[in-house]
């Protein structure tokens, strides 16, 4: 599957189990638990690709037959920050696939009125700056709370940011990448629109809503 909008600086993950489970995210009859289920499992493949450049270095080990030399990595375990709620569903995924990764909360809302970003609630480790840290949430519409979310974390000394989401739209990717350049994207997806309210179209809906069974008003 290709892009035909595609946005610099911006990775579609197209592996083909990354693609059928985000059409089971999509399809509207899909109920919270399988939605998590979904959510969790393509986390770990997105994380995969957005931590494929990580450095290695061997170390002797010893295997039931033999000693040998083995790679592991040669840097400090990363940090997952899912912007909270929806984002807490793909941290599961990531932490799935590296345990030992940190986890960081920051919570935003969205401004029914303004769509600007509104933060409530900050807590990471104090070395970001000396660890990868990967910022999480299902979907990038606008922009908005991506762009907070980035501007915190650099104000708290995080240097080397990737930003993993499910879904973006090409709105929100292109002002993303425009407030943050130095930043990278890792979707399974990306949608041409945002409608009247800000959603994501076609899109999934909400995806806190959709995750956690709760009506979108």
């Amino acid at each position: 599957m290709t892009s035909a909008f595609p946005v610099d600086g911006l990775t579609l993950v197209q592996h083909p189990l990354v693609q059928h489970r985000l059409t089971r995210l999509r399809t509207r009859d899909t109920p919270p638990e399988r939605f998590r289920a979904e959510l969790r499992a393509v986390s770990l493949l997105l994380g995969a690709a957005a931590l494929a450049d990580l450095p290695l270095e061997d170390r002797t080990i010893a295997t039931p037959v033999a000693s040998m030399e083995s790679a592991v990595l040669a840097c400090a375990p990363p940090v997952v920050v899912p912007v909270l709620r929806a984002g807490l569903a793909m941290a599961d995924g990531v932490l799935d696939l590296l345990p030992e990764a940190s986890l960081a909360h920051l919570g935003l809302y969205r401004d029914p009125e303004t769509l600007e970003a509104v933060e409530y609630y900050f807590k990471a480790p104090a070395d970001l700056a000396e660890r990868p840290v990967l910022l999480v949430d299902p979907m990038l519409a606008t922009g908005h709370s991506a762009i907070a979310a980035l501007d915190r974390l650099k104000a708290a000394g995080a240097r080397d940011l990737r930003f993993l989401c499910l879904l973006a739209a090409r709105p929100g990717a292109v002002a993303v990448r425009a407030a943050h350049p130095d930043v990278r994207i890792w979707t399974a997806a990306l949608d041409p629109a945002l409608d009247a309210k800000g959603y994501i179209v076609p899109g999934l809906g909400d995806a806190g809503d959709r995750a956690f069974g709760t009506d979108h008003d």
